[in-house]
């Protein structure tokens, strides 16, 4: 079938770089500060570090939670849309997560997954780390946003307005946030659906064909 010349795009080499229109990038929050720096005149769009977060209420069921395992192991862990905190209503009991993750043990049968797992289980003991492993997964109370693979960071919260307020000033961190539970002014989606994104759920919130459009000449 005859392909319609329109739907190609070429991409050609360039020597010099002011002969650049435009820039979309995409790398670490310290690779980001010399693209910030190198392309600030020009059209951009600089992508940095961003994670995922999911927020439970007291009475998460156990399918909830398995739909969770979705977000938290597909592609193991290692992208943006996967979950790496969970906030937990104080009182939360973790086994229960651990308990629900079951399906996901075999992860742990995969060699460079595995390694990781190993490696962290060492460091978490030889510093003395209080965590819950299943044998595959390692959980810790720990305030960061970015967890090591094969491990996953919660907190407890106790007051929803100061969570919608911590969640609100780390907006700019965060790619997705999962929820059941109602959070006022906070974009979320269902548990399981980080790694089935619409088409127009631009990463960032940045509309990607929008921006091109309006930079690129006819």
């Amino acid at each position: 079938m005859e392909q319609d010349a329109r739907a190609i795009t070429y991409f050609t080499e360039v020597e010099r770089m002011n002969e650049v229109d435009l820039v979309i990038a995409t790398g670490s929050n310290n690779t980001s500060r010399y693209f910030d720096y190198y392309f600030s005149k020009l059209p951009n769009i600089i992508r940095k570090n961003r994670v995922s977060v999911a927020v439970l209420h007291s009475e998460t069921s156990m399918e909830e939670l398995k739909m969770l395992g979705e977000d938290v192991f597909s592609y193991f862990g290692l992208g943006c849309r996967n979950i790496s905190k969970l906030y937990l209503p104080e009182g939360f009991k973790v086994e229960k997560i651990m308990e629900a993750f079951e399906d996901w043990k075999e992860w742990v049968l995969h060699n460079k997954y595995k390694n990781n797992f190993d490696y962290n289980y060492a460091i978490y003991l030889l510093n003395k780390a209080k965590f819950l492993t299943n044998g595959s997964l390692i959980t810790l109370e720990n305030e960061s946003l970015h967890s090591r693979i094969a491990c996953l960071h919660y907190s407890f919260y106790n007051e929803k307005p100061a969570l919608v307020e911590e969640l609100t000033s780390l907006k700019d961190e965060l790619q997705c946030i999962v929820s059941n539970v109602p959070l006022p002014s906070i974009l979320t989606q269902d548990l399981g659906s980080t790694q089935a994104p619409e088409l127009w759920d631009y990463a960032d919130g940045i509309d990607t064909l929008d921006f091109l459009i309006k930079n690129i000449d006819e």
